[in-house]
C-alpha cells in the first residue's frame, strides 16, 4: 500500500525516492545519530520511523520526497514552535528529511467517544490558529480548489458521477468566503483523528499539517467527514459532529456549512481524481447532507 501511494502520488520521482530509500535512511540516521525502532504501521505519502535519538530521547524521522509540500510542511511544523502541534527538532529540506519530537503514549483520537473526541478536536483546533508567515509562499485554499477546475475538465469526457451544477456552487464558495474572511491563517489542512495525538507531557497536539492559507472555518472538514461511514448512522453522527463544534467554538452555522461544503466537495472531487470512488463518493454524500441542511436549515 505505501508503495503503491508513493508512486501513485509521485509517479517516477517516486519510483526513485522508493529505490534510494533504505540508502537514505541509513545515511540520515549515522547522521543525526539515530537508533531506528521500525516504522509506524500506517505509512501513507512519507516513511515514518519510530527512534531513538543521542540523548536516548523518543523521536520520530520522517522522510518524503524532497519537494515543495515537502518543504512547506517543514516550515509550517517550525511556525507552530510545539505549540498545538508536535515540534520540529532538526530538519534537512533538500533531503527530504525531518526529526520531530515522538508523542506518548500517541493515542489518537478515533480511539475515543463520539463525545470525546469532538471536544479534544474543538481544543486542538484553537490551539493551532496562527497567522501565516509571510515569508514564505504558501499555497491558499483558492489554489488547492483548482481540484474543482480538473474535475470539470475531466467530466467533460467522462460520466458525471459528481453534479458539475454542485461542483460550480463550490468553487463560488470559496471564493466568496476567502473574499469575505476576516481572518486569513495558516491552516493545518488536514486535521482528522489519525493527525490528533495524545502524549503525557502535552496532552492532545496535530501532527502533519499541509500548510496552506485560508480562512479558518475551511479548517474543519477533515474531521468532519472521517471516521463517519463505519458508523452504525453516520447522518446522525455527522449532525452531532456540527451541532458541537458550533457550541463548542461559537462559529457561525452558515459560514461553517457552506466551507464545509466547499471542502467536502473538494475532497470528493480528489477522490474520483486519485481513482478512490469509494472514498469520494462518500464524501461526496456530506456534501449532500450539508447542501441539505444549508437549504432546509434542519441541522439545529
Amino acid at each position: 500500500m505505501f508503495t503503491q501511494k508513493i508512486i501513485g502520488a509521485f509517479g517516477k520521482e517516486g519510483e526513485e525516492f522508493l529505490k534510494g530509500l533504505e540508502e537514505k535512511i541509513k545515511k540520515i540516521s549515522e547522521h543525526w545519530d539515530l537508533t531506528i525502532e521500525g516504522h509506524v504501521e500506517n505509512l501513507s505519502y512519507n516513511y515514518v520511523a519510530k527512534a531513538i535519538d543521542q540523548n536516548s530521547m523518543p523521536v520520530i524521522l520522517k522522510i518524503g520526497v524532497a519537494n515543495f509540500d515537502f518543504k512547506n510542511e517543514a516550515i509550517t511544523v517550525r511556525a507552530y514552535n510545539g505549540k498545538g502541534c508536535a515540534k520540529l527538532l532538526r530538519e534537512d529540506v533538500q533531503a527530504g528529511a525531518m526529526l520531530l519530537e515522538r508523542l506518548q503514549p500517541g493515542m489518537m483520537l478515533f480511539e475515543l467517544s463520539e463525545k470525546e473526541a469532538v471536544e479534544h478536536f474543538a481544543e486542538v483546533w484553537k490551539s493551532i490558529r496562527r497567522p501565516f508567515p509571510p515569508d514564505w509562499p504558501f499555497p491558499t485554499i483558492l489554489d488547492w480548489s483548482k481540484g474543482l477546475d480538473r474535475y470539470l475538465d475531466y467530466v467533460k469526457s467522462s460520466e458525471e458521477r459528481i453534479p458539475v451544477k454542485m461542483v460550480k456552487r463550490a468553487k463560488a464558495i470559496f471564493d466568496d468566503l476567502m473574499k469575505t474572511s476576516e481572518n486569513l491563517e495558516l491552516l493545518h489542512g488536514d486535521l482528522h483523528h489519525e493527525n490528533i495525538l495524545y502524549s503525557d507531557e502535552k496532552g492532545w497536539s496535530a501532527i502533519d499539517p499541509k500548510g496552506v492559507v485560508g480562512d479558518p472555518y475551511f479548517d474543519l472538514t477533515s474531521f468532519l467527514t472521517n471516521h463517519l461511514f463505519e458508523k452504525a448512522n453516520p447522518k446522525s453522527v455527522f449532525e452531532f459532529r456540527i451541532n458541537r463544534l458550533i457550541s463548542l467554538l461559537n462559529l457561525d452555522r452558515d459560514r461553517f456549512l457552506r466551507a464545509s461544503f466547499a471542502m467536502a466537495m473538494l475532497y470528493a472531487c480528489w477522490g474520483m481524481e486519485d481513482q478512490d470512488n469509494e472514498g469520494a463518493l462518500n464524501t461526496f454524500t456530506c456534501a449532500e447532507w450539508l447542501d441539505e441542511f444549508i437549504l432546509s436549515s434542519t441541522c439545529k
